[in-house]
Order: structure tokens, then sequence, then C-alpha cells
């Protein structure tokens, strides 16, 4: 194996443009990590904050970007018993992701499925452990009841929309274009609300008799708080993962007591590895079958070389995709 590898870096804050590959030495593994000859990383939403500079790696993590990777186990840290060399994985990381090697800890590694390309594979990680922490840890979104999934034709959206229709809840969605909304449908959501031509709290209103829904999946906050709370059922839960429309604004406790509303917000990249293990175990015995049986599936938007990883971050800043942008690395 060579000594060194690419990878990407911001080289300031920045657009696109400061994104660059260069060659730095590959890493090694500690005890507890493995380390992975990647195939193929996903791009996300925080990968743009972090070269913006708004949203820098947690202490001792790599400065290079990318959050998830699919590839093959080339060496493992004392004490991994869990892999070994030439395992096809999939693994979630908090940086280290858009480079030809990537060290993981064990416990976010997870066995590539069966039947998914590299491309399919790699964006797995980020976009499952968040919607399983969100939706079905905190929100504990259950069989037969709703919910209504902002954003959803982004890679969370997408995801969360087949996730929760598999559980057995009935899912309703936003987003921007009619052709987006028809994505959500087909991806199993009941009904999609184009956030532009409509109010979705009106529509909710008027899909569930005035009920409301039991869990709200949301990454606008401010801008959406009020309208998201008067979309809630009594006992209804609102979990915030992004504050895209803002992080500050006010709020009416009172009507929240009166409901009974639960209100929450959440963060992956911080927590430890054995909290992440947690989630991994999680998906494997609840999430990776349904993906073995085709119940569902990655939707890939397009796949860029990792070497034009600023076009992958220009795509997902403008808004026009559906499901997931990714790296393709090696062939």
């Amino acid at each position: 194996m060579t000594q060194t590898m690419q990878a990407v870096f911001a080289t300031q804050p920045g657009g696109p443009e400061v994104l660059q590959a260069r060659d730095i030495p590959i890493p090694r593994p500690g005890p507890g990590e493995v380390l992975i000859r990647v195939a193929a990383a996903g791009v996300n939403r925080p990968d743009l904050r972090q070269r913006q500079g708004g949203y820098p790696p947690p202490p001792g993590v790599t400065e290079v970007l990318g959050l998830e990777v699919a590839g093959e186990v080339v060496s493992c840290g004392d004490d991994v018993l869990s892999f070994a060399e030439g395992d096809k994985v999939v693994a979630l990381v908090a940086g280290g992701g858009y480079a030809e090697y990537c060290v993981a800890p064990a416990p976010q590694v997870l066995p590539w499925p069966s039947g998914l390309s590299a491309v399919e594979a790699a964006s797995l990680p980020e976009t499952y452990f968040t919607v399983w922490t969100n939706l079905f840890r905190i929100g504990r979104l259950a069989e037969g009841e709703t919910v209504l999934i902002h954003g959803g034709a982004s890679g969370i959206g997408t995801t969360a929309i087949q996730i929760a229709r598999a559980m057995g809840a009935t899912v309703y969605a936003t987003a921007g274009t009619d052709e987006k909304c028809q994505a959500c449908r087909d991806l199993g959501a009941t009904e999609a609300i184009n956030y532009r031509t409509a109010r979705f709290e009106e529509e909710i209103a008027r899909l569930t008799q005035g009920r409301g829904v039991d869990v709200i999946l949301d990454m606008i906050c401010a801008d959406y708080l009020d309208r998201n709370l008067a979309s809630l059922a009594v006992a209804g839960r609102l979990v915030i993962i992004a504050f895209l429309g803002g992080g500050k604004t006010e709020i009416d406790i009172e009507g929240m007591i009166r409901k009974r509303q639960t209100l929450c917000g959440s963060t992956l990249r911080p927590q430890s590895p054995q909290e992440k293990g947690l989630i991994a175990a999680d998906l494997l015995a609840q999430v990776w079958p349904l993906l073995a049986q085709g119940a569902i599936r990655p939707v890939i938007n397009s796949v860029h070389p990792l070497a034009r990883a600023a076009d992958a971050h220009a795509e997902l800043e403008a808004g026009g995709h559906v499901g997931k942008i990714v790296l393709s690395v090696r062939e």
C-alpha cells in the first residue's frame, strides 16, 4: 500500500471553489478503529457548513471533509474483533470521508448491504443514522402514527419517507416543486405539499381532519416553528435537526403546554462512538433487513469524482436535487 492519498480540504472559509484535493499521509487506525479503502463518499449539508467555516470538526478530528463512506477494510486497530481485512463496509465518521482512505471507529461501521453499489452504500450512514435517531429514538414514531417530513426530496427526506412508511406510519411531506412532491409520493408519502404554493399547516389540518400529526421532522426551525406547533397533534413531538430558516424566534409555551407537545433538537456529529454504536445496532437489526428485502433503497441524484467535490457542493447548494449527491473515489 502506498503511503500517501488524495484528500479534499477547504483551503479557507468560502464557496465551493475553496475545496482542494491534495496528497497527505494515509492515516493509521488506533485502538478500536478500522482503516477503510474508500470507494465512495456521501455529500451532506454539514459539509457545506464546515466549508463555509461555521461547523468545525470536533477536537482531534481531521480537517478533511466528509461524514460517510463505503469501502473495504484494509487494517484494524487493537481490540477490533467485529471486522477484518477485506470486509466490505459502510461507516459514519466525524470527518475524513472525502479521501482515498478513512479511519472510522468500529462501533460506527456496518456491513455494506448486499445488492447496493458503492455509490448507493456510501449514501446510507449519515442519513440513516440521522433519521433513525430523530424519528424513532427521539421522536418515538410508532406504527399507526402520522409524521410530517419537511424537505421530503432531500437525502434526509427521501430516507425518512421510506423508513417511516416501512415502519407502518402515515407519511406527509413538504417539497419546493410539484415534481419533487411527486417524487415524495412515489417513495411512499400519502401526500406531499408544495410549500411555495400552499400553507403546509392548512393542508395538514385538512388532511388530518384538524387533528394534526404525531411527529414532525424539521430542518427549517425559526421560520416554521409556530406553523409546526400548529400542525402537531396533542402529545405530538417536534424534532429539529437544522436551522435553515434561522435559529432564534419566540415560542408560544402556553399553547405547547395545553397540547402537551414536546420540542427537541438533535445533532449527531459530537456524539461518542459508543452512543453512535447503539444507533448502528438499531439500524442493523431494524433497517438493514429492509434494505436486503428491497423494501427501501437509497435515492441517488448524481455522482461526482472526488477531485470535483466543488461541483457536488455547488449542486447541493443549488437545491434542485432529489435524494443524495455522492463522490466516487474508486471505480
